[in-house]
């Protein structure tokens, strides 16, 4: 079943901070494509390409899928972590025995930290403005 699963695209989408990853998996050789450009182009730190390949790396599925990710919203790395969260939500769509693998590195729990509204009377959410004695 796995087997007919994984020959049709699988959708998932992956969420932090204001990121939005919408990550289409597709039986390939391991490429990467980003908003329609290759994952060295779209991000330029290492780190990064990191961050995306590592569930491919802990199930040990390199080169095995074929990856197109449209995301928007938030920073780089935010976009990383999400593309991250979207990639191992498909993986578990395409083989749920990946489950305890992904799940023991951490992967599947997205990352709930939002940013704090910034309140009245506040220069941002907390800060306050400078106490004057006299």
């Amino acid at each position: 079943m796995s087997a007919e699963r994984a020959a049709s695209p699988v959708w998932a989408t992956g969420k932090r901070k204001s990121s939005v990853a919408r990550v289409r998996l597709l039986p390939g050789s391991g490429e990467i494509v980003v908003n329609a450009r290759p994952l060295e182009d779209y991000f330029g730190r290492e780190t990064s390409r990191m961050i995306v390949h590592q569930p491919f790396e802990v199930t040990s599925t390199e080169n095995q899928y074929r990856v197109d990710v449209s995301v928007n919203g938030g920073g780089v790395s935010a976009q990383a972590v999400a593309i991250r969260h979207g990639i191992t939500r498909a993986l578990l769509q395409a083989n749920p025995d990946l489950r305890s693998v992904l799940k023991k590195a951490g992967f599947i729990t997205r990352d709930p930290r939002e940013v704090e509204r910034k309140k009245y009377g506040r220069h941002k959410a907390r800060k306050r403005p400078q106490y004057s004695k006299r």
